[in-house]
């Protein structure tokens, strides 16, 4: 059982505002939302990328893919809220990868589980106990994989990473080995993300080609 408390993660002026004659809980949120946009991306920090992403930016560019999806077959606004829920947690817990040698998958999603239920029954179900419920149910969603929208999303996560990926292989010339990340490749199984990840292969493929010549 895991032993990991989030409000012991969570900075004294934050608590302030909760332990308040009035609390404001919105404010404590936002100020903890907040860190999603300082906490870079772990992949990248262990792959010597200079200034890379924010836990927030790939979130951002996630949702705006969720948006533009045309398949009949889903909700793209379910999908775009699945995709701000996912990582939320992170904002206290951090960027955990699955190469940390600390904390294995087990325990990270239990940091992540208490994390979620902790925003949203004690910061936002006081606000809002509507969007408390559909944030929390959004994330669980996702973490089970119980909905079309929530596989999307999931191919969605690693189809951003791969963007990003080669926008960072452009950056530094292709003098940066960063192929262990497309990986990841033959997991995406849904049609659209799939063809979706077909053309940006293509496109690597040409740049790699090019510096060849």
């Amino acid at each position: 059982m895991t032993t990991w408390n989030p409000e012991e993660h969570v900075h004294q002026d934050i608590k302030d505002l909760i332990d308040r004659k009035t609390p404001n809980y919105t404010l404590a949120l936002f100020d903890i939302l907040h860190k999603l946009k300082l906490q870079r991306r772990t992949g990248w920090i262990n792959n010597g990328i200079e200034n890379p992403e924010s836990i927030s930016d790939h979130m951002y560019r996630m949702s705006i893919m969720s948006w533009i999806l045309r398949s009949n077959e889903i909700d793209s606004a379910r999908c775009m809220k699945i995709s701000l829920a996912h990582d939320m947690a992170e904002s206290i817990v951090g960027d955990i990868t699955p190469f940390d040698v600390k904390i294995d998958k087990h325990e990270k999603h239990l940091r992540e589980l208490s994390t979620i239920e902790y925003l949203c029954n004690e910061l936002v179900k006081p606000y809002n106990p509507i969007a408390a419920d559909d944030i929390l149910a959004a994330w669980h969603e996702y973490e089970d994989q119980t909905t079309i929208e929530a596989k999307y999303v999931k191919d969605l996560d690693k189809f951003e990473m791969l963007v990003q990926c080669f926008e960072y292989e452009r950056m530094y010339e292709g003098k940066k080995d960063l192929s262990q990340f497309y990986g990841c490749l033959n997991e995406i199984t849904t049609d659209e993300v799939s063809e979706w990840a077909t053309d940006l292969m293509q496109e690597r493929s040409q740049y790699f080609d090019s510096l060849k010549e």
